[in-house]
């Protein structure tokens, strides 16, 4: 088995995009929650669909890391179903490795509904409860861990088996929902485990179960569970950089154009990070490249189409303007 620089996995699904103008938000005066409003028990005109095939976390960093470079594959399971090859086409146009997916039979491959209205969305989800094993694998230099369906809490004491075994493999930790909704106590030998650990503000509040808004504290708070290294990031705020009780914080990449819609942004920066580490670059240099991928891919439908290849990347890099620095707090 030929060594394998980034490893991704999690769930894949097939995104259709909804694109509605008839609606309006509602945001709650006592929350900072906002709803997605449309007309009850009426018909709705939309604007435009779009299919993309081979999303979710997992595969959006898998596809990330080939564009940059790296040698990546991915861990994941599909139905035997149209939507099932349709992933494994993208996937392997895009240079990730397929040998690792699993073909269920007579199970269905994740499909999810994207809202699309204005530059946000809301996502109708439904994972499929697949029978995840995990497979013999040869060298890894990175593994990178994300979503994964609410029945998957046994597959994760596999993964810590590999990790256990294999000592020189990095572990980069992005939880989706379900893994959120374990608790850290279910999880805790995977996150004494994780080398970067990545999440944006709310989440870490609900994994540490403080309303707390204090980045510090937060950050400190994840450090405590075993990350060597923990990223928040804060919508268009920027992004926070935690390690060995130090605090730093990066803008965003300012916008070349207004964006068209934001899915994937998140896993365009906490991928990229980690890719860039896997390249050899620091901790630092890597937190300056994460902002730029994620600009790029809200100028596009979905989270894949906007990914920059290492050169391109580079050269938004060269030429960030001179507020772009990342600064001690």
């Amino acid at each position: 088995m030929k060594k394998i620089d980034f490893l991704a996995i999690g769930d894949i699904v097939t995104d259709a995009f909804i694109k509605i103008k008839d609606a309006h938000v509602h945001c709650k005066i006592d929350t900072e929650a906002c709803e997605l409003c449309l007309r009850f028990g009426d018909k709705v005109p939309y604007e435009s669909l779009n299919v993309i095939p081979a999303v979710g976390n997992s595969p959006n960093a898998a596809v990330s890391a080939a564009r940059l470079g790296l040698s990546t594959a991915l861990i994941t399971n599909i139905g035997d179903d149209q939507n099932g090859k349709d992933c494994l086409v993208s996937l392997k146009k895009d240079g990730v490795s397929t040998d690792y997916i699993t073909v269920e039979k007579n199970k269905n491959t994740n499909y999810h509904y994207v809202l699309w209205y204005d530059i946000d969305r809301t996502i109708l989800i439904k994972h499929t409860e697949f029978d995840y094993k995990f497979p013999k694998l040869g060298e890894i230099s990175w593994i990178y861990l994300s979503s994964l369906a609410k029945n998957s809490l046994p597959y994760h004491e596999e993964i810590l088996e590999f990790l256990k075994k294999n000592p020189e493999t990095k572990l980069a930790f992005q939880p989706g929902t379900f893994q959120i909704k374990f608790g850290a106590e279910n999880l805790k030998d995977i996150y004494k485990r994780t080398e970067i650990f990545f999440c944006n503000l709310e989440e870490a509040q609900k994994i540490l179960k403080n309303e707390n808004k204090d980045v510090f504290v937060l950050s400190k708070g994840i450090a405590n569970l075993g990350p060597k290294m923990v990223v928040i990031s804060d919508g268009p705020k920027g992004a926070y950089f935690y390690k060995d009780g130090e605090l730093w914080y990066n803008p965003i990449y300012p916008d070349i154009v207004p964006p068209l819609e934001r899915t994937g942004a998140g896993d365009a920066f906490s991928s990229t990070f980690t890719a860039a580490l896997a390249l050899g670059k620091s901790p630092l240099e890597a937190f300056s490249w994460g902002p730029i991928n994620s600009m790029s891919v809200v100028q596009k439908i979905g989270a894949q189409e906007g990914l920059l290849s290492k050169k391109k990347l580079e050269e938004y890099l060269k030429n960030a303007p001179e507020n772009y620095k990342t600064r001690k707090l």
